[in-house]
This record gives C-alpha cells, sequence and structure tokens, in this order.
C-alpha cells in the first residue's frame, strides 16, 4: 500500500490519552471511576511487576538505555545520510552533499549539525529488506521478525494483532521484570495509527498486554502537557491521596471483591498506588523545570521536546524510549520530497538529534545510552511523480536504506556497509531487521538465542540475527 503523503493531507490523530498505557483521558476517568482505576485501569501494566522472568542467555551489557529515533514512514537515504552526487540529477535529486567530521564522508547539505557530529556516529549505509509495505515493515524494524504467519516481501498492509512479535521494550520487560514502578520502556508523542489501521510492532504482541510499553500521545510542545498527562482526577493531590488512608480501605474493598485474585492483585494495587504517589516519573514530564535555554537548544517544535522528554525519562529509570519523528507516516515524501525535506523535517530533526547528543554527553549518559536513528526502508533511487500530483516523490524502498548508530561503547566516525552507485541495493555488508534486533538486545546484554513465551506457553527464540560488532570495533565494510 503506498500512500500520496503531501503532509498535509494528513490528519494528524487527536492526542487522546492512551488505552495501550496508565494514561487515560477525562472519559475514560469519569467511566472507570478512580478506585476502579488503581485495580483496573494499571494492572495491564503492572502485572509485569509479579511475572516471572523467561529463561535468559546474558552477555555483557553496553547499553544501560537505548532511546531509538524514529523516522516514521521511510526517510530518503539518498537525501540524508547516503548521498549520491555522481549519480543522474532524476536519481541524487535538489539536494547538494557536505563533508562532515568523518574525513571524506558526505551527508545532506540540509544536515550540517549531525555533519559536524559524524565522528560521534557509526552510519549504516546498507540496511536492507523485501517489505515495500508500511506496516509489516515497521513490525521488522521494531520486532527485528516478519509478521507472524506472513512472507518477508509482503507488499501489502497488516493491522496489528496479539499475534505479532514483540517490540524491544516488551521483551525486555518479559525478561527483566521489575519492582518500582517505572516502566521498561515509553513510546512518543504520537501512537501510529491511520485510521482504522494501527501500526504493529509498538506493543508486546503474543507476550500480552501486561508488558506493552507506555504510549503517550501528546505532543511534549503544547504548553499544558505536563497537566495533561500524567495527572489523578480533578480535585485530587498527591498530598490529599497520601493522606487519605481511607483509599486504602476502598482498595481492600474491591480486593475482597475480585474473590481469588487477592494474592495477584495485591502487588499490582501496591504498585499502581506507588506509581501515582512517585516524584520522579512524574516530575520527568514537567518539562518547564528545564532551564529556558535548553529547551530552546531541543528546539520549540516536537521532535526538540519529544528528544529532550526521553532524556528525561531515561534519567527518571525508564530503559528504553521509542521517539516518533512526526505523526505516521511523516517521512513518506511520495510528493514534493524537497520542500518537505528542507522546510518541515530536516532542520528541527537536525537540531533535535544535535541537542540530544550534546545533552546526553554533557550529562554523562552517552557513555551508557544507545541513541539509533531509523525507518522502516528508504526511498526510490528514482525521483517521480505520484499519480495526480506533479510534484517529484520518491515512494517506498525497502532494498537499501540508512540508519545510525551511537553512544554506549559504539565507536563513532566511521560508516558500515555501503549502498551501490545510485542507492538501490547494498554493495557491500546488507543488514537486515534481524540484525539490527540482535545489534539492540545484544547492546542490553540479551543474547539473540534467548528464550521467550507466548501466551500458551510455547517456546521462541528472541531474534535470529546476529549484532553489527563492527559498531565496535570499527572494522567496518
Amino acid at each position: 500500500m503506498q500512500h500520496a503523503t503531501e503532509n498535509s493531507r494528513m490528519q494528524e490523530p487527536q492526542f487522546a490519552l492512551s488505552r495501550f498505557g496508565p494514561f487515560v483521558n477525562r472519559r475514560e476517568w469519569m467511566q472507570i471511576g478512580f478506585s476502579s482505576m488503581l485495580g483496573l485501569c494499571l494492572p495491564g501494566l503492572l502485572t509485569q511487576r509479579t511475572a516471572s522472568a523467561a529463561s535468559s542467555t546474558k552477555t555483557a551489557s553496553r547499553a544501560k538505555n537505548v532511546i531509538l529515533i524514529y523516522q516514521t514512514g521511510g526517510a530518503s537515504q539518498i537525501d540524508t545520510l547516503d548521498p549520491k552526487p555522481e549519480a543522474p540529477v532524476d536519481i541524487r535529486g535538489e539536494f547538494s552533499p557536505i563533508a562532515t567530521s568523518i574525513p571524506g564522508v558526505q551527508i545532506s547539505e540540509h544536515l550540517p549539525r549531525f555533519a559536524q557530529q559524524a565522528d560521534r556516529w557509526a552510519i549504516v549505509r546498507s540496511m536492507s529488506h523485501r517489505n515495500t509495505g508500511h506496516l509489516t515493515a515497521t513490525h521488522q524494524v521494531l520486532t527485528g521478525m516478519p509478521v507472524p504467519g506472513l512472507p518477508e516481501d509482503l507488499g501489502q498492509d497488516k493491522v496489528a494483532t496479539r499475534q505479532d512479535w514483540p517490540c524491544y521494550a516488551a521483551v525486555l520487560d518479559y525478561l527483566r521484570p521489575r519492582s518500582d514502578s517505572v516502566p521498561s520502556g515509553v513510546n512518543l508523542p504520537t501512537f501510529l495509527i491511520e485510521g482504522p489501521l494501527t501500526w504493529p510492532g509498538q506493543h508486546a504482541g503474543l507476550l500480552g498486554a501486561q508488558h506493552d510499553p507506555w504510549q503517550i500521545r501528546r505532543d511534549p510542545n503544547e504548553p499544558n502537557f505536563r497537566e495533561e498527562t500524567l495527572r489523578l482526577l480533578d480535585g485530587i493531590s498527591l498530598s490529599r491521596l497520601e493522606g487519605r488512608r481511607g483509599l486504602m480501605a476502598t482498595v481492600e474493598r474491591q480486593r475482597a471483591a475480585l474473590a481469588g485474585a487477592e494474592q495477584q492483585l495485591s502487588g499490582q494495587y501496591e504498585a499502581a498506588f506507588n506509581l501515582l504517589i512517585s516524584g520522579s516519573l512524574a516530575q520527568a514530564f514537567e518539562l518547564d523545570r528545564e532551564p529556558a535555554a535548553v529547551r530552546n537548544r531541543y528546539g520549540r517544535h516536537m521532535f526538540g521536546q519529544s528528544l529532550l522528554l526521553a532524556r528525561r525519562l531515561i534519567e527518571s529509570g525508564v530503559q528504553i524510549v521509542q521517539c516518533n519523528m512526526g505523526i505516521v507516516q511523516s517521512w513518506d515524501n511520495h510528493v514534493d520530497i524537497f520542500n518537505v525535506l528542507r522546510e518541515r523535517l530536516l532542520p528541527p530533526f537536525d537540531r533535535a538529534v544535535e541537542a540530544l547528543m550534546d545533552d546526553l554527553r554533557d550529562r554523562g549518559r552517552l557513555d551508557e545510552t544507545l541513541v539509533v536513528i531509523f525507518g522502516e526502508f528508504g526511498r526510490t533511487p528514482k525521483l517521480s511523480v505520484f499519480p495526480g500530483n506533479t510534484k517529484l516523490g520518491r515512494d517506498h524502498w525497502p532494498f537499501v536504506f540508512s540508519a545510525a548508530f551511537a553512544g554506549a561503547g559504539v565507536q563513532g566516525g566511521q560508516v558500515i556497509g555501503s549502498s551501490d552507485r545510485i542507492g538501490a541495493y547494498p554493495a557491500t555488508n546488507p543488514i537486515g531487521p534481524r540484525d539490527f534486533a540482535a545489534t539492540i538486545f545484544d547492546a542490553l546484554g540479551i543474547g539473540p538465542e534467548t528464550t521467550i513465551h507466548d501466551r500458551l506457553g510455547r517456546p521462541l527464540q528472541v531474534c535470529s540475527g546476529e549484532p553489527m560488532r563492527a559498531l565496535y570495533s570499527g572494522a567496518a565494510s
């Protein structure tokens, strides 16, 4: 399925708070009721706190945290990290290449800040798979596996189901259940959905909803972001909650009413209560605690404030944060690609990534945080006109695309793999979604051969790929 994306035609989804996480909107609060929320709204997430971990083959962890910077829709490799200045004009496009801090390596002129920081990054120019559909390709790169039961080169799309493979944060949560009420993973600031089509790969899939990462559906750049994201009912303050021990009596009555589930729910109620009164996680969402200069450095836009929030979340204990750069398919530039990239996407992206990298370094977090930039695929080498439009664009192209890795021991200042002379196929070292996933798991100390179990108890190998060792050795090819 191909979607013409003059991005103006896409309606940004309402940022109603997600049913996949503990953030519920006003209507849901009224339907559930306060005390019911403690027992029935949060347990979908909080049962993980008492779940038993699966067998896990541990390796030496390189990363304490992972920040995934996701270019939803698929960014053009040629117009970003893998320019082809010697190719014909209908391939190389309008942008000129510029030098980077890596000798002999050029990238797009509209990523000047990234170019200056390139010595911190390992640029991968040979990412590759065969899936041309947005939804199924998204599943592949966010989980490392094709949608179960479907061919890897599926050219159509399939919505999310509970038979899907789990995302990285869900696997981590399953293997290493926490007891501190802090989620293992958070996805922000948008949920990848268009009309009735929900992108697979965003949740725990076959592991069950209790391992879903939190889904935040609000733009952190909105003035009321803090108040609308994590709060109690109107009129119920944290101090009142802490002081009202009658709450516990309500909890006990609910617990008694759910005969046979008391023991299981006890830990969930306690964790839910601790979550609501915990200051550290709630404060992560209070972006106005940051100096104005810091917020300005990231950029007062969704990209910038999302990456700032990601940094604050990992400092509060969240281990994997996925930041979607735009609404669903923002980078799906079938139409008017050069204006969209030049005016709307690349400048704020470039600024936000630079600020995040500087901030992580200055705060001593870069050595323990793996930062990854990627999309579900790339764009066609040859420019074309989408039916019904007159402005040039590029269509879906999974056969070669680019990604970038930094932090947590990654040896920056290198290029891994290469594409051919027109940016159409890998020329060296093709790297598929399985290897991409194995690299993320390996950084977290999870061996690819680790076993997980689906909801029926069937054992499954978490990943069948090979980690990209060249990220750390510098032996790129």
